[in-house]
């Protein structure tokens, strides 16, 4: 087995867990309204979608996987201004994350047609820096050490937070991964 053939396992094994977790809450999550739900189903389809994508290159259907997550990124701050009647800059921001996940299998999807341009490989760059950054805000962010530094992490986050976070910042890792590889 080839080194690239090992990173397309542990990828594949990475996002098969993301999409078994992210639809065991969207199943059993309580307090779900329908933009809850939207969102785990959303990470369900995209986390699928990219365990299969290191074996297949894209698959069937770019374009149609293109308009699908695009429209995808579009739904996470859409629906953060929709929630409200006030609208909330700090509710947008912290969807984010979300909608660039979803813009970047988008871009990923759409990668065929860009190769080899400059804007493509700035639009690669500045979503991986970003994907980046929140992978590592996640994974970070519940460390004890940090815990303890005043400001640094909220101590009313509920047992699960970590967990959430651990998730969160994986998939975003994952999505770095996959985004380089595909450029």
């Amino acid at each position: 087995m080839s080194a690239s053939d090992v990173v397309r396992c542990m990828l594949t094994a990475l996002f098969a867990a993301g999409a078994v977790h992210a639809l065991w809450c969207g199943l059993l999550s309580r307090s779900s309204g329908w933009r809850s739900r939207g969102d785990h189903l959303l990470h369900t389809v995209m986390a699928l979608a990219m365990a299969v994508m290191p074996w297949n290159g894209g698959g069937m259907l770019p374009e149609a996987r293109t308009i699908f997550f695009a429209a995808a990124a579009l739904w996470f701050p859409l629906t953060a201004v929709s929630r409200q009647r006030q609208f909330e800059l700090t509710d947008v921001a912290g969807r984010l994350p979300y909608a660039a996940g979803m813009a970047a299998m988008a871009w990923m999807t759409h990668l065929g047609h860009s190769r080899g341009s400059k804007a493509g490989g700035v639009v690669t760059g500045v979503l991986a820096l970003y994907l980046l950054a929140c992978a590592l805000r996640s994974l970070t962010r519940d460390m004890p050490v940090l815990r303890r530094a005043p400001g640094t992490a909220d101590s009313s986050t509920g047992i699960r937070a970590p967990y959430t976070h651990f998730w969160h910042g994986s998939m975003a890792l994952g999505t770095v991964i996959m985004l380089l590889m595909h450029h």
